[in-house]
């Protein structure tokens, strides 16, 4: 099977950055600093973006080039003979399964708020009303699995269309209109009387805010925002040539995907302080906030339609880049038509969809963890706390070690094609500090998480002495 290419440079430059711009960064990155302590979490998600989100985004791409393979097979094309590194491979698609299980309905959700925006229902409404619109859709299994069923459909008849007809030109016209979207309604917030205060919290970083938690936070949180660590970024190296070498790419795209992270805390965060929306509410941040704020000012049932319309640009982005790296590990595992593989996908990526968008409804009796937990926490703990992390390490050690693909050969095919480069002194940083960072990233992580009410295995080994 002849393998596809994108076009050019543009292309693979904005579908790498709308795989990583997605719920991670319009979603999940403003609550996350909300619940974190605001500007503290912002600094030291930075950090962490550059020192170690970015080596492991290069490894990737030089991986998925070197090998012209999906992530589930391009260890097999460069690992040396009787070696195990393959087995993560199956390992990268089993996560962005379980990534889209729980990405799929949140998608679903913006879907919904840009429809009832639209057709004015979102408007006109009292504060307590607005406020429990969320709860009521929630409750709802036929708009929860109504609207994941949508974008899972509308996902795969994208795909359906090819790399470059269809993914490719679509990931283009949304990426563009997403950025020029966030321009605009950044500007609005700026204008809202409780944009001082809310533009201090999230910009404004207060030592007493930093802790061990926040710590683990903003390092989860530089690896989900670039979707590190299951082959997202490898899958799109594969597809381009060596004209560039990947440093000075990579350092593009993540410019791209914190710019939308931070431009959507500076739309959120003044609209938080202005309407007296609880920063620490958690996932339901964006969602309540906004919808506030929209039902407060004039014309608002056109500025929420803008808004959500970006948000569903910038999910969609996502969910096309993945559901592409789940199409392509298939393809590569059974020898399927484009069409009849994107069918086959499409309905297990939707069935397997389905427990996320009940847990909110019929099956919110299930609690994997704490009293108010969800099947989503549950599915969110793996990619998160476990795949994301560990998938690093492993194409991290495959890249540095001399029984994988070895420092040479990553260094080599880094550095291939015009643009910044990878310097040979960075090696004892890339060989020895990163993987220990990122195995102290995930030992952390488990450490603290909270598996039932009060219970933290950190709390329980404290205990202990």
């Amino acid at each position: 099977m002849e393998r596809e290419r994108l076009s050019g440079r543009l292309g693979f430059i904005l579908l790498s950055a709308g795989c990583a711009i997605g719920v991670g960064n319009v979603w999940k990155f403003p609550w996350m600093a909300g619940s974190n302590g605001g500007g503290a979490f912002v600094l030291l998600y930075f950090i962490f973006l550059i020192l170690l989100g970015l080596p492991v985004m290069v490894m990737e791409f030089s991986l998925g080039r070197g090998a012209q393979a999906s992530p589930v097979s391009l260890y097999q094309k460069l690992e040396k003979p009787g070696q195990k590194w393959h087995i993560h491979g199956y390992g990268t698609l089993v996560a962005n399964l379980l990534l889209v299980m729980f990405y799929t309905s949140v998608t679903g959700w913006i879907l919904y708020y840009f429809v009832s925006f639209l057709r004015g229902s979102m408007t006109g409404i009292t504060d307590k009303q607005s406020a429990a619109l969320f709860d009521s859709m929630q409750a709802s299994p036929s708009v929860t699995v109504g609207f994941m069923a949508v974008v899972v459909v509308l996902g795969f008849l994208i795909l359906s269309f090819g790399l470059q007809n269809g993914v490719e030109r679509v990931t283009k016209y949304m990426m563009i209109a997403l950025l020029v979207l966030m321009i605009v309604l950044a500007v609005n917030s700026f204008t809202l009387p409780g944009a001082k205060e809310g533009l201090e919290f999230y910009l404004k970083p207060e030592l007493s805010e930093f802790s061990g938690k926040m710590v683990v936070a903003a390092m989860n949180q530089a690896f989900f925002t670039l979707s590190l660590g299951i082959g997202s970024m490898a899958i799109f190296g594969s597809y381009i040539g060596k004209e560039r070498s990947l440093l000075g790419e990579s350092v593009n795209i993540m410019v791209l995907d914190t710019f939308v992270a931070v431009v959507a805390g500076l739309i959120i965060f003044p609209a938080c302080f202005t309407f007296d929306v609880k920063v620490e509410a958690g996932p339901r941040l964006l969602f309540e906030a906004m919808a506030k704020v929209f039902n407060n000012m004039n014309g608002g049932r056109w500025w929420g339609s803008l808004f959500f319309l970006f948000m569903f640009f910038a999910a969609m982005s996502t969910i096309i880049a993945v559901f592409q790296n789940i199409l392509a590990s298939v393809r590569e595992l059974f020898p399927w038509s484009r069409i009849k593989a994107c069918l086959v996908c499409a309905v297990s990526v939707l069935l397997l969809s389905i427990p996320c968008a009940l847990g909110f409804n019929l099956w919110s009796g299930v609690h994997p963890f704490t009293s108010g937990s969800t099947i989503m926490d549950l599915e969110d703990f793996f990619v998160s706390n476990c795949f994301l992390p560990l998938g690093s390490l492993c194409y991290v050690l495959f890249c540095v070690s001399k029984k994988g693909w070895g420092f040479e050969n990553f260094l080599a095919e880094a550095n291939q094609g015009k643009g910044m480069k990878l310097k040979r002194w960075m090696k004892p940083y890339l060989t020895y500090v990163l993987p220990a960072a990122i195995f102290v990233i995930f030992l952390m992580g488990i450490l603290n998480f909270e598996f039932s009410d009060g219970f933290t295995i950190l709390k329980w080994f404290k205990g202990l002495f």
